[in-house]
């Protein structure tokens, strides 16, 4: 505690919640944890993201130039060193999504607001192979739940196009509700799309929302 006037008042940390590790949890795919992003990640990432280009570009925002040069493996050192300086700001919390130890994929908290706001977006994107898996309904669950908790924080959002059936079902499975359509709000695949909006705060996941998956038979502690 610090005390300014005679008021006193919790003082957190730099980073609160970063670095950290999450999980496991078993879901139908096999095990699932969080960890934070890593230089060595380079190339297992590279490889999916260049794999898995039909799968994904067109769901993420437009990005500057081709995406082979965007996902090759030197253009991660520098989108790493730009994540882990983000986090050791606070402004944001990105991990690695594993399965059975392996990339599967990202998470990350963005654009975190502290004071009496507290709020964050989460994005997230999972290998080909892992679809229908439950790896990006536990790997939303397991963030949620630290945002909450070691993060302290209060709200998150998560958008996701009308279109993108796969991740419209992860949301609802983790428990996020719709709120609303940000029209024409990001532009992906090269135009100006439509986005639903997806929230939580803390008062609405209760026990936590991974313990609702437990409780719900969709994933276990592993």
């Amino acid at each position: 505690m610090n005390a300014v006037s005679g008021v006193s008042y919790p003082v957190e940390s730099r980073h609160p919640g970063w670095p950290a590790r999450l999980g496991p949890l078993r879901v139908a795919a096999g095990e699932v944890a969080l960890r934070p992003v890593r230089l060595r990640d380079a190339g297992e990432w590279s490889r999916v993201r260049l794999r898995d280009r039909a799968h994904l570009e067109m769901w993420e925002p437009t990005g500057v130039g081709p995406w082979p040069e965007r996902n090759a493996f030197w253009s991660w050192p520098s989108q790493w060193a730009a994540l882990r300086s983000l986090a050791r700001r606070g402004q944001c919390l990105p991990f690695t999504i594993t399965l059975d130890g392996r990339l599967a994929g990202q998470i990350t908290v963005g654009n975190v607001i502290r004071a009496s706001l507290r709020s964050a977006w989460i994005g997230y994107w999972v290998s080909s192979e892992v679809v229908r898996g439950g790896v990006a309904t536990a790997a939303v669950a397991l963030v949620t739940d630290h945002a909450f908790g070691p993060a302290g924080l209060h709200r998150l959002e998560a958008t996701v196009r009308p279109e993108n059936v796969a991740s419209l079902r992860v949301l609802t499975k983790a428990g996020y509700r719709q709120e609303g359509l940000f029209e024409r709000y990001l532009d992906v695949a090269g135009a100006w799309r439509d986005h639903y909006c997806f929230a939580v705060t803390r008062e609405e996941t209760g026990a936590g929302l991974v313990s609702r998956l437990v409780a719900a038979g969709r994933a276990d502690y592993a």
